[in-house]
């Protein structure tokens, strides 16, 4: 079953790649993709809070961890 963390990992991979096509293409909205994505990251990094892993945690639930 997809849990949160994987599912928000699965779907940057899938941005970041149409990002990457948008701007091999020319276009400008590859460019606004790609900087919104280092923005959510960025703000994960300082505030420890990932808006996509909160939604996602809402709608599928956490990872369980094996530990």
């Amino acid at each position: 079953m997809i849990c949160a963390e994987k599912l928000q990992r699965f779907m940057m991979a899938i941005v970041l790649f149409v990002a990457c096509c948008l701007m091999s293409a020319g276009s400008i909205y590859g460019t606004i993709l790609l900087g919104f994505v280092i923005a959510m990251i960025l703000v994960w990094a300082i505030t420890d809070f990932c808006p996509s892993i909160w939604l996602f945690s809402k709608l599928v639930g956490h990872c369980k961890s094996s530990r």
